[in-house]
């Protein structure tokens, strides 16, 4: 038995996020179309651990995965087959044989995601496809008191489109704003993330800084003491960024 990692990223404007079920238009994400392939090459039902599950429309640059197969296949035929086979906005940047024990999505130790806004006032158009627009720029110094209060361990279940009953206490290591030439990112630093999370917290943090709510609404969310109604942002400025292991 051999436990495959490979490194991935991709485009996500055409597909429904990484995961979904079958029920729910699960042939439209980009799991299904890197276990076609594999399923194919090793004539096994491939089991996929990744380590965070961007949702609808949003990018990958860093996405990690793992796999276990007892098909005779090295490494590089994977890397080779994959990068053959899958669409082209789909890559696979490297793959090679782990221990037995590790998982992509359960040895993670931190996922950040970045959110980019072009703030001029003209969209720039060789880099709309990757990035929301807000104009005038949003206010930094409200962002950063907003970012505060999400800072730390809290239970985010009003920051997820999801069902769970258990596991939405999450802790959040960092968030950081930079504004460089017309164009600001936001990136968030969490041990994981929940459906959808990272789409609520940065619609949250661009409506503070546009000045539609206050900083202080975020501790309400947080104690279960508001109702969420901020626009999910905009997911093609959204890139999964990085995963620590």
């Amino acid at each position: 038995m051999q436990n495959i990692k490979l490194a991935i990223q991709y485009d996500g404007a055409r597909y429904l996020g990484w995961q979904r079920t079958e029920n729910d238009g699960y042939r439209r994400t980009v799991s299904y179309k890197i276990k076609e392939v594999l399923n194919r090459m090793t004539g096994e039902d491939i089991i996929l651990h990744a380590g965070s599950r961007p949702g609808p429309g949003v990018h990958a640059l860093a996405q990690t995965v793992s796999f276990q197969t007892e098909a005779p296949l090295e490494p590089a035929d994977f890397l080779r087959d994959l990068n053959q086979y899958l669409p082209q906005d789909i890559a696979v940047l490297s793959a090679e044989n782990v221990p037995e024990r590790f998982r992509a999505d359960l040895n993670a130790i931190f996922r950040t995601y970045e959110y980019r806004i072009c703030t001029e006032e003209i969209y720039n158009v060789f880099r709309m496809k990757y990035e929301a627009h807000c104009f005038p720029a949003p206010d930094i110094s409200l962002m950063e008191e907003a970012a505060g209060f999400l800072k730390g361990r809290h239970d985010f279940r009003c920051f997820s489109s999801g069902r769970k009953k258990k596991g939405t206490e999450k802790e959040i290591l960092d968030i950081r704003f930079v504004r460089d030439c017309g164009r600001l990112t936001i990136r968030i630093t969490a041990n994981d993330f929940l459906l959808r999370m990272p789409e609520l917290l940065f619609g949250v943090l661009l409506e503070t800084g546009k000045g539609l709510r206050t900083p202080g609404s975020i501790r309400d969310l947080l104690d279960g003491n508001g109702t969420l109604k901020v626009p999910l942002a905009e997911a093609k400025g959204i890139l999964l960024k990085d995963i620590q292991y």
